[in-house]
């Protein structure tokens, strides 16, 4: 009988992982995948502080959560090949716990072939502190043609 009803408890609190796996307690779930955003909010063109172009399109956006905040990673599709020195860059937003940030990277210096996508792709990340994460229930990042959000 001892064992029976040591069976039930274990079996009870293995389904109640389940629905914590799935709950918003799990620090893993905070951050879902990645859906559809707008794309850049205003215009393309660039601030005279930044002058690399903002990118042609995103094609992934994830979050990791690690020790102390997370880390957003996004993978951008320019137009041709040779793109470098990626960035996300903030945007300010009026929208309460929304981050807004803008993909932009330098082109190449002389024209090169199109060739296949993941040629092309162009990966940045950037680390986000748990002071910064606080507050936040979503997360965009705009392309030209894109823009890509996540959400708590």
């Amino acid at each position: 009988m001892r064992n029976v009803i040591l069976a039930a408890s274990i079996a009870g609190l293995l389904i109640g992982c389940g629905r914590v796996a799935e709950s918003r307690l799990n620090p893993f779930t905070w951050f879902g995948g990645s859906s559809t955003a707008s794309a850049v909010p205003a215009s393309t063109a660039a601030p005279e502080a930044d002058p690399r172009p903002v990118m042609d399109q995103i094609s992934s956006l994830t979050i990791d959560r690690t020790p102390g905040g997370a880390i957003l990673r996004a993978t951008g599709v320019p137009p041709t090949q040779g793109y470098w020195e990626g960035a996300l860059i903030p945007v300010e937003t009026a929208e309460p716990g929304v981050l807004s940030y803008t993909f932009r990277a330098a082109p190449p210096p002389e024209p090169t072939r199109v060739s296949t996508q993941a040629s092309r792709e162009v990966v940045v990340g950037l680390f986000l502190s748990n002071q910064t994460l606080a507050g936040v229930s979503e997360i965009n990042v705009a392309a030209a043609r894109n823009g890509l959000a996540v959400r708590r």
